[in-house]
């Protein structure tokens, strides 16, 4: 296992790089772009990655296993309904859509490749240590789940 798996909690990350976007939007202004009702757009994802977000959260509260993404291991029941057919890591995909919605706020294409790098990131560092333990805890129940739902979408 890496130094950096299952360390840095997806939220607070996802912090991170929302500030990190806002320091170089503000730091490079000059690589400012027109994007069409960005306002509107930016609300829209926002909307949507907050629904994904929270949406999820309830289907772990209703199975009564844990949120905790440090402690996969400890998952007791393996979610494959609702939002879980569709990504196998609705928050993660919701957590993206925010950073998406903040690029398309900004409108600031400094801001763009730290998408791709919060995507690296997560899947390096977070889903796949996730995969392993799921894997060792839920078995082929899992491994049949991950062949029909995409990691992300």
């Amino acid at each position: 296992m890496h130094a950096l798996e299952l360390k840095i909690m997806p939220m607070p990350l996802t912090a991170v790089v929302g500030l990190l976007m806002w320091g170089l939007a503000t730091a490079l202004p000059g690589l400012q772009i027109v994007l069409p009702m960005h306002g509107v757009t930016a609300l829209l994802l926002a909307l949507a990655g907050l629904l994904l977000v929270f949406g999820s959260a309830v289907f772990f509260r209703r199975a009564r296993t844990t949120l905790d993404p440090r402690q996969p291991a400890q998952a007791d029941t393996l979610i494959t309904k609702g939002l879980f057919r569709i990504s196998r890591n609705p928050i993660y995909l919701g957590f993206l859509l925010l950073l998406l919605a903040w690029f398309e706020y900004l409108a600031n294409l400094a801001c763009l490749p730290l998408l791709p790098a919060f995507v690296y990131y997560l899947n390096r560092f977070q889903i796949i240590p996730e995969e392993r333990a799921l894997t060792a805890r839920f078995g082929a129940a899992y491994q049949a789940y991950c062949q029909q739902v995409r990691r992300w979408l």
